[in-house]
């Protein structure tokens, strides 16, 4: 494919995991500045520091990385790009989002995309973010069986306008095990399991669209969706607000949850690779 545009980020390993990071990036377009009801809260909402949170995966297990610098706020690269709800009934964001998490405006009155600057931030960010996925998953298919595209998520652990109560740590979604085979979730939710931390299996959240898009078992292409509850990894205040949130990225709070993730990764591989033992080179920091 031609030269990825400066705001996304691949990395390239060949083992037969690819790591999605859709919601890490802060950047929009200065001409946003001004028509955001508030920069910070059209922030907020991002997916604080995870993709430091699985920095070991490139060099420990060789994973393939995709990470865009857009923020959420401007266009979300996992969402449905009709437009159509992935959890119909039930609260949620939108491709070009008009509200936070907590149900807050994010633009000025009169100052919401409509239809043309839509379909043209879809243009310029989204397609080549999933430009780019498809041709990562094409290569690895080409030298492996089975692939798995892993989509990493965080979100703060209590949100009442999109759940109740407090999130469990782990939540895994797998479209109701129809985006992988279930013996991936299974292994997933084993790991998860014997950390002690809570874990959920298509609870609240069952993968986005990146997740129920590219899904597709029988063809190899096996998706999940890890969504964490960012407090087992950073400090989270009860009331985030400019003075406090985000907090800063801490590896030594972090360590425990990264341990974890690496078994979670290593499980992802050698379900890809179901002939292979489990080898030294898979150990993460």
């Amino acid at each position: 494919m031609d030269a990825l545009p400066d705001w996304l980020t691949l990395h390239r390993g060949n083992a037969p995991l690819i790591i999605s990071f859709p919601h890490t990036g802060t950047d929009f377009p200065p001409t946003l500045t001004e028509r955001f009801a508030s920069p910070w809260l059209a922030q907020r909402d991002t997916d604080w520091w995870v993709h430091h949170l699985y920095d070991f995966a490139i060099e420990a297990l060789g994973a393939t990385t995709l990470r865009t610098s857009i923020s959420r706020s401007v266009i979300d690269v996992n969402r449905d790009p009709s437009g159509a709800s992935l959890y119909p009934g039930q609260n949620t964001t939108g491709l070009c989002p008009l509200s936070t998490f907590d149900n807050e405006p994010l633009y000025w009155p009169g100052e919401q995309p409509d239809d043309a600057e839509i379909a043209q931030r879809r243009a310029q960010w989204f397609d080549p973010y999933h430009a780019a996925l498809r041709a990562e998953i094409k290569r690895l298919r080409a030298i492996h069986p089975r692939v798995v595209v892993y989509d990493a998520h965080s979100i703060r652990s209590r949100i009442p306008h999109l759940f109740d109560g407090e999130l469990p740590q782990f939540n895994l979604g797998s479209n109701l095990d129809t985006s992988c085979d279930p013996a991936l979730t299974d292994a997933i939710e084993r790991a998860c399991a014997g950390s002690g931390l809570s874990h959920v299996r298509n609870g609240r959240f069952k993968g986005g669209w990146i997740t129920r898009h590219y899904g597709a078992p029988a063809d190899g292409v096996h998706a999940i969706q890890m969504e964490l509850a960012c407090r087992g990894y950073m400090q989270e205040p009860d009331l985030p607000a400019p003075g406090n949130w985000p907090t800063p990225w801490l590896p030594e709070r972090a360590a425990t949850l990264r341990a974890v993730l690496c078994q979670v990764l290593r499980s992802c591989l050698e379900f890809a690779d179901s002939s292979a033992s489990p080898s030294s080179s898979r150990n993460c920091p």
